[in-house]
């Protein structure tokens, strides 16, 4: 079982708390932090593209010179792919890249993003995140007093005070303990966790 210390806003060692090793000490299973991480992204793709075919492109219906004689090389279309205004070889066309990840492996990824946290000493837990109004400057003293860069911070209820103050610090975003993914966990240079979170995690993902 991991112990980690427990600072407060200031920067300052005030605990220590143990890590549940069902989810903090989990053995890292990188193919499926990848697998997440890919499907995540996959997910959030439009899938709009599109370009025309020959099939599709208007005109080119004449052939522009006959077969034989011209001196030129044979042509049925200008709107083969050659032909500037021709059509897209292979054109993209719309489609869905999403896929799906058994919930077992999603909760296994999630497991082992954490755990490399913990084994990098890229996870910080602090006893409470409380600001009296939404200031963007303290939140900042707040990052630099705990030695957080790129930050994801995970609190465990919803705080408009902490999430409008983090807004508009680059490289740094806000999560809900319930809301945590894969992605967000391996992108983030720390991880910040409130000691609710840390219980709600365990609880919730044990």
């Amino acid at each position: 079982m991991a112990t980690v210390s427990v600072v407060n806003m200031e920067g300052k060692e005030v605990g220590t708390i143990d890590l549940s090793d069902a989810i903090f000490g989990v053995e890292v299973n990188e193919h499926l932090v990848h697998l997440a991480v890919v499907q995540q992204l996959a997910n959030l793709r439009q899938g709009t593209q599109k370009a025309k075919t020959r099939a599709e492109v208007s005109g080119g219906g004449r052939k522009p010179w006959r077969q034989k004689g011209t001196g030129h090389a044979r042509q049925g279309s200008t709107r083969s792919p050659q032909w500037k205004g021709g059509g897209v070889v292979f054109a993209p066309v719309p489609r869905d890249y999403s896929f799906k990840l058994n919930k077992k492996e999603k909760r296994a990824a999630l497991k082992s993003a954490l755990t490399s946290k913990v084994q990098d000493s890229k996870l910080i837990v602090v006893d409470e995140l409380k600001l009296d109004e939404i200031k963007t400057k303290r939140f900042v003293e707040i990052l630099n007093n705990i030695k957080a860069e790129k930050a994801l911070v995970v609190m465990n209820e919803k705080d408009e005070n902490v999430i409008l103050s983090a807004r508009n610090i680059p490289d740094t975003k806000t999560a809900l303990a319930g809301t945590i993914n894969v992605y967000d966990v391996m992108n983030a240079g720390t991880v910040v966790l409130t000691k609710d979170a840390v219980a709600n995690i365990e609880e919730v993902y044990a």
